[in-house]
This record gives structure tokens, sequence and C-alpha cells, in this order.
């Protein structure tokens, strides 16, 4: 998890200080909400969310054509035996959550929240 986090930090600030030349990272900001070194710390996960969640598919096909470069610049900011391969996936978090926070807020849900127990308990206690 400490490897996951330097990772993490590292390509944060790559990203924000350094210009790619590519047209679907122009003006976008990205957000590394993850990185999951693998066990013998070869290859990592890298898990992003473009800003407004716009044109991931886009922003993260473009990430992976620029992996070598990323992990150069890694390699010259981070002390580890390998800097490791990276993969970058788009993390859907963020849209689970707001998609369970719908459902939570829906109609059909606070009906069924509102509507009486069908059994009510009895807080007395058992009568003699």
């Amino acid at each position: 998890m400490r490897v996951g986090e330097l990772l993490r930090h590292a390509l944060s600030e790559i990203l924000r200080e350094k210009n790619i030349h590519d047209a679907d990272l122009k003006g976008v900001s990205v957000t590394v909400t993850q990185v999951k070194p693998s066990p013998d710390m070869r290859h990592a996960t890298v898990f992003v969310e473009p800003l407004g969640g716009q044109n991931a598919d886009t922003i993260v096909t473009a990430l992976n054509c620029h992996k070598g470069f990323l992990r150069g610049e890694m390699g010259r900011r981070i002390e580890l035996k390998f800097t490791p391969e990276l993969r970058f996936v788009e993390d859907t978090s963020f849209a689970e959550a707001e998609r369970i926070t719908r459902i939570l807020h829906s109609e059909k849900v606070a009906r069924d929240l509102e509507a009486p127990d069908e059994d009510p308990k009895d807080d007395d206690g058992p009568q003699a």
C-alpha cells in the first residue's frame, strides 16, 4: 500500500507539471485515485478519473499511449528497485457511489422506508 501511494503521488505530480503533447489530454484534469502495484512490483494498475467524468475512455486510452513516457518520469522521481509498467483504467467507484445515492434517494426507497411494519413488536415483554 505504501508503494502504491508513492506511485500515486509521483504520477499526480507528473500529470500536473508535465505537458503531454496529446490532443485528447490537452486542458484535461485527471485525478489519480489509486495505484495498485502487483505483488512483485513490476506492474501497477493506475485508477484515474477525469474531472467531471467526461470522455473517460478517450483519456484512459491516451494515458495508456503515453505510459512509457510517464514510467520514465516516475523512474527519475522515485527510488525503487524497479519502476513498474503502468496500466491505466477508469475508476468507476465515483459513478457507482452516485448511482447508489440516487437509488437511496428515490421515491421507491422513500416509500418503502415510510411503510408501516406489518408485524409490530410488543415492547412490553411477555404478559402473564
